[in-house]
């Protein structure tokens, strides 16, 4: 059998080949025999990879097969189109076998008519669990929570505690503490598995528990806990919810989907292109990156207008239509690289109102330095192509100004946008777009007509 994935790591054309011979003969047995052992990562790449008519007929034939974890893996337009072409009892069959955080991952793609479809079929106490999951806010702790854990009372034994969990049926396939609860279900503190294994059995639960505990609650932003974690290198933590009740707990395999996600949603918004997928059709595309373009193009006209200003110097020396847009790009282009860090330092909480000004101070003198070195660069070749050494001077000014204005927008839009509640990230760079085109139109262009003495 050829290798799953090829040199570059992408699913090889050969295994892929063999599992769509598969599919077209609708041979269960071979399909099974090819992808059964691989992991639902792997799986995932593999669906993504066939053609849109295949993905279905292949979940199909894999019945009982086919691991509903791997729809977790795949990209949200995929996932639903799989999840449209599966009827409801073999979703409530898969979905109910998923530990809850990934069940409710599922789910939260549906609209609620089909979530009740499927909870319907699922037993009592899954059925009450998800459907509480799913009551909480989009992207809270929540959502992102497993509601299988363990949970035992200080006065066990640490040979108790053992023998419960060799026991218990529905204990979560994968953990790494245990939590103490009071009578009320209140957590009072933890205990990390290894301790625990390394106790003698006779020892109670709340001599070695640790009481500093700081769950997350339920309604917590997600991006919140995700930088908890981070900050406290956190492999899992208990969810409670505005009782204290312990209500699930969170493994740091999902903040690491979670870091990634927001990570990649803050990327596409700089750019304008919205939550879209590489797997969306052309209109779910289109649209939302029109609405940006139609901003852009408002802002592009704004700058336009500015040039308009200056027809009758344009007009005197043609020269200046030449070079305008070297000043606008090397604005545009500072602009960016100091906005970009600033809406990551905002997302990531490391901006503020105590290091603001520090921050400010050190991207205008950034924006300073870069600007005096472009400036004698350009300064001399502008003087060199058009044998002006006064125009060398002009286009050198404006650029230090326009840099210098690049630093300050940069940081400073981003900031501002925050504190409006607007999100920095997707409404930034038009902004900052605009600043830079206009300070550099309008700088180059003024000094230009006083060096020279143009009309304006």
């Amino acid at each position: 059998m050829p290798p799953v994935r090829d040199e570059e790591g992408r699913i090889s054309g050969d295994f892929r080949a063999l599992v769509e011979a598969g599919v077209d003969a609708g041979d269960t047995a071979a399909l099974i025999g090819l992808v059964g052992d691989l992991h639902e990562a792997d799986v995932a790449d593999l669906i993504e990879s066939l053609d849109a008519d295949r993905r279905g007929p292949f979940v199909a034939l894999l019945g009982e097969e086919f691991d509903f974890a791997t729809l977790t893996e795949l990209d949200e337009a995929v996932r639903l189109k799989i999840l449209e072409a599966l009827p409801a009892d073999t979703l409530a069959e898969g979905i109910g076998e998923l530990d809850s955080d990934d069940a409710v991952y599922i789910l939260e793609d549906l609209d609620e008519r089909e979530q009740a479809a499927i909870l319907e079929q699922l037993s009592h106490s899954d059925r009450v669990q998800l459907q509480r999951s799913l009551d909480y806010p989009e992207e809270s702790a929540g959502r992102l929570m497993q509601t299988d854990f363990i949970a035992v009372p200080p006065f066990w034994s640490v040979g108790q505690t053992i023998d419960y969990m060799r026991e218990a049926e529905d204990l979560p396939d994968t953990f790494h503490e245990i939590f103490v609860v009071d009578p009320g279900f209140r957590l009072i503190g933890t205990i990390p598995l290894d301790k625990l294994l390394r106790t003698k059995r006779g020892t109670k639960i709340s001599a070695i528990m640790q009481e500093d505990v700081y769950p997350f609650t339920a309604t917590e932003d997600r991006e919140e806990v995700a930088r908890s974690f981070e900050r406290y290198n956190l492999v899992s933590a208990g969810v409670v919810d505005d009782a204290g009740r312990l209500v699930g707990m969170i493994m740091v395999d999902d903040i690491v989907d979670v870091i990634q996600e927001e990570a990649e949603e803050d990327l596409r918004a700089l750019a304008g292109v919205g939550d879209e997928e590489i797997s969306d059709a052309v209109l779910a595309v289109a649209r939302p990156r029109f609405v940006w373009l139609v901003v852009n193009l408002a802002t592009a006209i704004l700058a336009s207008v500015v040039i308009s200003l200056f027809e009758n110097t344009i007009e005197a020396m043609v020269a200046l239509a030449v070079l305008m847009p070297i000043v606008a790009s090397m604005g545009g282009n500072a602009g960016t690289q100091t906005m970009t860090v600033a809406v990551r330092a905002l997302a990531t909480q490391e901006l503020d109102a105590r290091n603001i000004w520090r921050v400010l101070r050190r991207e205008v003198l950034v924006s300073l330095l870069n600007g005096i070195a472009l400036a004698i660069l350009i300064g001399i070749a502008a003087t060199l192509w058009f044998s002006s050494a006064g125009l060398g001077i002009v286009i050198a000014l404006a650029i230090v100004v326009n840099m210098i204005f690049a630093g300050l927008s940069g940081l400073l839009i981003p900031v501002v946008l925050e504190k409006l509640d607007v999100d920095p990230a997707i409404a930034s760079s038009v902004f900052v777009t605009t600043v830079t085109d206009v300070v550099g139109f309008f700088a180059f262009l003024w000094i230009a007509a006083l060096w020279f003495g143009l009309p304006l």
